[in-house]
Parts: structure tokens; C-alpha cells; sequence
């Protein structure tokens, strides 16, 4: 993982920032999403707070929110890619992926378990990770760009969780609520990407050791070193690098499933080993 500078993260990044919605409004949701993760307590929508809210909006939303966590200390230790599924994308009614940091207290070390207390309303997804063995950035980058630029591929769960009541968001909604991020645990085992078709690996999710999902990797863009290139490429254009070390999560290979205390997970994928987590 690395550990960046808050002013380096995101010097470039925040040249998006230019909004048709005032800054002290974009201040202003940034603050409510903090305060609902904080005090556990879902919010309203802000696209219906704010009617005509975009999604370049939603993005400087997530950046004020980002800015006040590395301001705090937190770093970014990798990029997540959401909504790259279609199963992801009719469960939760948008239409395109999304993106946002993997934050290092969002980072949890496979067999610590997550307090169900910390969250508001989670789900669990299984992912492909790509761990970065070189710095990759756009715009150009292709899918054989990202296997070169990848040190190997870990078995992952992502749990995804919204401060937005009830899941009813619009595409700006969970863009602003940090793509709906909460917490990730990647595996142990690094396995190297050469050779491997991503798009047939497959993943059976068991929670409390019965299965509640399977998904392959044609599931997230086609393959899922397409949804890093876009990535790549879209995050390239606004000045954002994928660093040695850096987790890219590029979306789950299937819909995500209800987490409930005492609950634990396994995800296990063919060639890249398992990952599981528990919550108390």
C-alpha cells in the first residue's frame, strides 16, 4: 500500500472541482454524508435535496470528503471501480460505473472482523483486486497495459454500504457517498495475472458457509482489466495515478448480498485462492 501526502493525492484531482452548484452547498452534502457515517444515521438523497444535482457535482462532493479525511490522516492506499456490473447496476437502478479512493481506514486485514455497529446498512460483494507492481496512468491505457502494470491479483470482498436511506440513490447520490465505499479485505494469496483469462474466473460468495452468489469475471465490463483501463483513463484525464502498491477493486461479479451481525463470508475464486470476513 502506499502512503501519500494528502496535498499530492489530490493536487490534480481537484481540478475537477468547478461545479454549477455553489461551494458552500457542495460543502455542505460533504458535511451530511460525514455526519450520517459518523452518527449511523442515513440522510435523505441529496439529489433530492438538491434537485439538477450532477454527476461532476457528485464528484467535488466526494473530493470534500476525501480532502477532510487526509486532512485527518487517513491516506489513499487504492481506487475502487463501481457499478461495473450489470447485476450491480439493475439492483441499485444506474446506468454507468463510478470511482473513488480506497481510503486506509477503509482497509481492513483479512481475519480482524468489522463492528456491524460501525456501518449503517452493508453489503457484501466479491472481487477480483489488482495489486500494482508499476505506476499506471492514462489516457491510452489498454487492458494489456493494466496485466503489465500488475505485480498479481488477490482474492477480495468489498462491503459496500450507503449513508443515503434505504439504498435509494440516483448515479450522483452514490458518487457523492464515496461510491457507496465502506470497507475492503483482500486475501493473502498474490497470484501472478499472466496467462489467466479474467473474464472466466469464477467466485462463489457463502455467507455462514452457504452459497448467496456466484459470478465470473465477464461480469465487470466484459473483463475486468477493461474496468481498470477505463479507470485509468478516466482518472489519467484529471491527473490521478495508480501507484506502486495501490488495490484497485474493479467491481463485483455479481449482486451484493445483506449483511447482518454474527454473519461471516467466504469468497472463494478459481486460480486465485479465498478471502473471508467476519462482523460482530
Amino acid at each position: 500500500m502506499v502512503d501519500r501526502p494528502a496535498e499530492t493525492a489530490l493536487a490534480s484531482w481537484g481540478a475537477m472541482t468547478a461545479t454549477a452548484v455553489p461551494a458552500g452547498t457542495i460543502q455542505e452534502l460533504a458535511g451530511r454524508l460525514t455526519r450520517a457515517e459518523r452518527q449511523r444515521r442515513p440522510i435523505p438523497a441529496l439529489s433530492a435535496m438538491v434537485p439538477g444535482l450532477s454527476v461532476r457535482d457528485a464528484y467535488a462532493v466526494q473530493q470534500a470528503i476525501v480532502r477532510h479525511r487526509l486532512d485527518a490522516g487517513e491516506w489513499i492506499v487504492g481506487w475502487k471501480i463501481g457499478l461495473t456490473s450489470k447485476a450491480m447496476q439493475e439492483q441499485l437502478g444506474v446506468d454507468q460505473p463510478d470511482h473513488a479512493p480506497i481510503l486506509s481506514d477503509w482497509f481492513v486485514p483479512e481475519g480482524e472482523p468489522i463492528p456491524i455497529d460501525a456501518l449503517i446498512q452493508p453489503r457484501a460483494e466479491a472481487e477480483i483486486a489488482f495489486e500494482f507492481a508499476r505506476p499506471l496512468s492514462g489516457p491510452g491505457v489498454t487492458a494489456a497495459d493494466v496485466l503489465a502494470a500488475t505485480g498479481g491479483l488477490r482474492p477480495a470482498i468489498e462491503v459496500i454500504d450507503s449513508r443515503i436511506e434505504d439504498w435509494r440513490i440516483t448515479l450522483p447520490d452514490t458518487i457523492a457517498d464515496m461510491a457507496s465505499s465502506a470497507r475492503v479485505i483482500v486475501g493473502e494469496p498474490l497470484t501472478p495475472a499472466d496467462g489467466l483469462d479474467l473474464r472466466r474466473i469464477g467466485v462463489a460468495l457463502e455467507r455462514n458457509g452457504k452459497g448467496v452468489a456466484t459470478g465470473q469475471g465477464s461480469a465487470v465490463l466484459g473483463d475486468p482489466a477493461e474496468a481498470v483501463a477505463w479507470a485509468a483513463n478516466t482518472l489519467g484525464a484529471l491527473g490521478v495515478t495508480f501507484e506502486v502498491g495501490h488495490i484497485i477493486m474493479p467491481g463485483a461479479l455479481h449482486s451484493s448480498v445483506p449483511v447482518a451481525r454474527g454473519d461471516t463470508f467466504r469468497a472463494i475464486f478459481d486460480r486465485l485462492g479465498s478471502v473471508s470476513v467476519s462482523f460482530v
